[in-house]
């Protein structure tokens, strides 16, 4: 949702400027601190609905996907980026079994590290543009936005 609103979470992109990224990414660290930290943080609503648990371990390795995509846009001239499939690494990576603590931690770490990157974009590299494997272009400021989006609709989704 990066023009339009979105109809669950509320989010669009166009109410964070590129600018404000950095800002709005480290704002949103306690949110997730705070939902790693419920007890039932292991609890699925449904069978087919991750629990805050994985939802929180897919966030923070959004954020370093994310960060690395940023990366090859300010570094490389119309880089497409590599395939991740987000489904499998959550399989892979046991997102159920691991500990929130470290999790929450991990997040913290991934969303500074991201934050930083932001932080470094200079006013004539907001418009540098990318691309997923699927051929979706983006710019660097949609980029964080489509991001930030993804952050904030799993908050949502797992109430915090």
């Amino acid at each position: 949702m990066l023009r339009e609103r979105c109809p669950e979470c509320g989010f669009a992109g166009t109410d964070v400027a590129g600018p404000q990224l950095a800002a709005t990414i480290h704002d949103l660290v306690p949110r997730w601190r705070a939902a790693l930290g419920r007890i039932d943080v292991r609890d699925r609503p449904d069978p087919a609905v991750w629990s805050p648990l994985e939802y929180g371990a897919h966030v923070r390795d959004v954020h370093r996907v994310f960060d690395e995509r940023l990366r090859l846009m300010l570094e490389e001239d119309g880089p497409q980026f590599p395939s991740w499939d987000q489904d499998a690494t959550a399989v892979e990576d046991r997102y159920d079994l691991q500990d929130p603590g470290r999790v929450a931690d991990e997040l913290a770490d991934a969303a500074a590290a991201l934050a930083a990157r932001f932080q470094t974009v200079r006013a004539d590299q907001w418009e540098r543009t990318g691309l997923r494997s699927n051929g979706s272009a983006f710019t660097v400021t949609t980029l964080g936005q489509y991001f930030l989006h993804d952050v904030v609709h799993h908050l949502h989704d797992v109430g915090a």
